[in-house]
């Protein structure tokens, strides 16, 4: 069960590769999660050197009255994996021309994981496509929920 996800990232994203990992947070942040706060609109995993940060996520403090004076919800969180696997991620985004987004934050056994994923954005006409199909899928299914209650 997620406790924040990022809504936006398979419309924007047509997602190849999953994978879990641990992320460093302070423990406002962690209390603020499983209260279900934050957004992932917008974030993305950037590489510095052999390690990996999510950048852009928004976590609010838990409580904002006992928050310290320096804390800026849009900082900079260091992702948690190993230093091989890393660099696998940053040698498929470089030759294969993708990108490592954020899906989710959740539980685990009591900590806090994040789910990133290795995806190609979509054009605008896959977009599209891809509204015309649910858009078509809600009527059809109107429709046949209207034709069973009338049949009854």
């Amino acid at each position: 069960m997620s406790l924040i996800s990022n809504g936006k990232a398979t419309f924007n994203y047509e997602v190849i590769e999953k994978y879990e990992a641990g992320i460093e947070l302070l423990g406002l942040e962690v209390k603020s999660i499983r209260g279900k706060h934050g957004s992932l609109d917008g974030a993305y995993v950037k590489f510095r050197g052999s390690e990996l940060y999510l950048v852009g996520a928004d976590i609010p403090p838990y409580q904002a009255g006992n928050t310290p004076a320096g804390y800026d919800r849009h900082r900079d969180r260091r992702i948690l994996v190993r230093r091989g696997q890393a660099l696998g991620l940053r040698q498929k985004t470089e030759s294969d021309g993708l990108t490592l987004i954020p899906i989710a934050l959740y539980n685990k056994a009591s900590k806090v994981k994040v789910e990133i994923a290795l995806a190609k954005g979509k054009k605008k006409f896959d977009k599209r496509e891809a509204i015309k199909r649910r858009e078509d899928s809600r009527e059809i299914h109107r429709t046949i929920k209207g034709y069973i209650i009338k049949k009854s």
